[in-house]
């Protein structure tokens, strides 16, 4: 795909497991071109959940609200990336680094598809050491064959190299977005039909 989203466009961030749609919401685009796309998912956004039989069951999300009800999130990818940086908020004070391992992002004509893979690390934003999060669960997944045959060695890899990043102060994530807050006029978008998707 060589056209790239203009800024303010909604489209859509799409999970895909089994080749259908696990899980989808609309996200707005804050800056996008040939090394980064950078979105924002607004707390109170839809989330439309497939059905049917998935090999991990149905999104763990489905038996909560259906929407986003964290304060709006800021989510960067770069091409090729097995993870995104999500950048939280408390009010206007920036709480953090929320490193969210993923499949790269892979676009297409309405937006971009990933699948989560259960690893994560927090890095807190007043500088104190980062830490894991759901390494319990990652393991459980990999002991009971819910991964595809070297993936889970994928995400560890993967993981290396953050930490590696992290712990060298080489991070390519920016300050700058720490300070960035989404305009005034941004409204929620409306949920992303499941019908229009497999």
């Amino acid at each position: 795909m060589s056209q790239f989203f203009r800024p303010g466009h909604v489209i859509e961030r799409r999970e895909l497991l089994d080749g259908r749609t696990w899980m989808v919401y609309p996200v707005r685009v804050v800056e996008d071109g040939p090394e980064l796309l950078a979105v924002f998912l607004a707390q109170g956004t839809p989330l439309t959940f497939g059905t049917g039989d998935f090999r991990w069951g149905l999104h763990p999300w489905i038996h909560f609200e259906h929407s986003w009800q964290s304060p709006g999130v800021l989510q960067l990818q770069r091409p090729g990336d097995g993870y995104a940086v999500w950048l939280f908020w408390k009010g206007r004070e920036f709480s953090g680094w929320y490193i969210n391992f993923q499949e790269p992002m892979r676009r297409h004509a309405t937006g971009f598809d990933t699948l989560d893979q259960e690893l994560d690390i927090w890095i807190p934003g007043d500088g104190s050491p980062y830490r894991w999060k759901d390494v319990e669960q990652f393991e459980e997944r990999e002991r009971t064959g819910g991964f595809r045959p070297g993936e889970a060695a994928s995400v560890r890899a993967e993981a290396r190299q953050v930490v590696k990043m992290i712990e060298t102060d080489s991070v390519w994530w920016d300050e700058k977005w720490a300070h960035w807050s989404p305009p005034a006029d941004w409204p929620v978008p409306d949920a992303v039909p499941l019908s229009t998707h497999s």
